[in-house]
């Protein structure tokens, strides 16, 4: 039987997840080109991501082996959009990759509920995430301005994100709880 202590994909997974969520909306306020999102969205938020994802299956953690291998998926789709855009093999408009965000706003809508059994700081990360969703969801169809609300609401996330990151890595060098991440909203 093997006793080795195993890290925790959730490290990686948070971080790639906050990092390319801060760029993107570095992005959307017109502070950074698109290049460094993508290179990200292929690699920190897309591959590391889904292959935090997949270690989080074999833990037995199905919240994070879905949301990991989830929004991997996500960036790296997003990614070829971007791409095929370039290349003009195919010119997403504004409403087709509009409705890409409003499948994943539902899907994230799942994963808000899920997050209400795990802790405080989950909670606000997905809040935050929905809600940024659904500003982007309306920039797409029509209300541009929502797209610099969804900027500064996705910070935010992805700042949480990198939070609950830093609790797992610090409380645990710390050998206690250095950073609190609250309870769960709703009792098993």
């Amino acid at each position: 039987m093997n006793n080795a202590k195993l890290g925790n994909p959730a490290v990686v997974g948070l971080a790639g997840f906050g990092l390319t969520t801060l760029l993107l909306q570095f992005h959307n306020l017109e502070l950074l080109g698109l290049g460094p999102v993508v290179a990200m969205g292929f690699i920190f938020g897309g591959l590391a991501q889904l292959m935090a994802g997949l270690m989080e299956q074999k833990t037995g953690n199905n919240f994070g082996f879905a949301v990991f291998t989830s929004y991997g998926a996500f960036w790296i789709g997003l990614g070829i959009i971007w791409i095929l855009n370039h290349l003009g093999v195919y010119s997403s408009s504004g409403t087709d990759v509009g409705y890409y965000l409003v499948a994943w706003t539902l899907l994230t809508a799942i994963f808000w509920v899920g997050a209400l059994f795990i802790h405080t700081a989950m909670v606000l990360t997905f809040s935050t995430l929905l809600a940024g969703f659904i500003f982007l969801d309306l920039g797409h169809f029509g209300f541009p301005l929502f797209n610099k609300v969804a900027a500064i609401v996705l910070i935010v996330c992805a700042l949480l994100a990198w939070y609950m990151m830093a609790a797992i890595i610090l409380n645990e060098l710390a050998g206690r709880q250095m950073l609190k991440t609250g309870k769960a909203w709703i009792r098993k």
